[in-house]
């Protein structure tokens, strides 16, 4: 049996974190349980990451490059910007929904209330996360499809507040609703404020 790499087993660390997070809650996500998760010794957790801080600050790199990674095609694509922005909400609630310590783990008081490089993290992919939509919200109104007097950077804040709060409310019932299902309602809302709409 081959021996895992360093990156490998690092992977297998971010993914059990990410699990038990969703499982447990980010509370309950020990050292120990990462070992027995990935089925290796408490020891070797931290010879790939110092402390557990590190590992959730690795969680949170991890969620940020995934994200843009699987939404990448969608700014950078072609196409009426409208329909990418439908899409990009619909794509962007179907990666949630499969990784439900994601928001356990964005949402968790250790992040928000205990670990200002925890907070760092966040801040950046979601400004990341900000500006890309801005860019498409800016596509749409040269395009005519976005209203001319668009506040472009100030909705596309809102768009970001609105996933955030439907995504707390998907964590706080348990996850008894399909997330994924939500992005038509989510549309149904956003359309009628961006729209520009053609009087004769």
């Amino acid at each position: 049996m081959m021996r895992k790499s360093g990156e490998e087993r690092r992977e297998e660390i971010i993914q059990a974190v990410l699990d038990l997070a969703g499982e447990r809650g980010v509370g309950q996500v020990t050292a120990q349980a990462i070992a027995d998760r990935v089925g290796i010794a408490q020891p070797t957790v931290f010879r790939h990451f110092k402390t557990r801080d590190a590992i959730l600050r690795a969680a949170l790199e991890w969620i940020g490059r995934s994200v843009l990674t699987v939404l990448t095609p969608i700014f950078a694509g072609s196409g009426p910007a409208d329909q990418r922005l439908r899409q990009l909400l619909s794509r962007q609630l179907h990666f949630i929904s499969q990784r439900k310590g994601l928001p356990r783990l964005l949402f968790s008081e250790r992040l928000h209330l205990e670990d200002p490089e925890l907070k760092a993290v966040v801040r950046r992919i979601m400004e990341t996360y900000t500006g890309r939509v801005r860019s498409l919200l800016d596509e749409g109104v040269d395009e005519g499809r976005f209203r001319p007097d668009l506040d472009t950077e100030e909705t596309a804040r809102f768009i970001v507040a609105l996933v955030q709060g439907l995504v707390m409310r998907w964590s706080i019932s348990d996850f008894e609703f399909p997330l994924e299902a939500q992005g038509d309602a989510l549309w149904r809302l956003l359309e009628p404020a961006l729209v520009a709409r053609w009087t004769p």
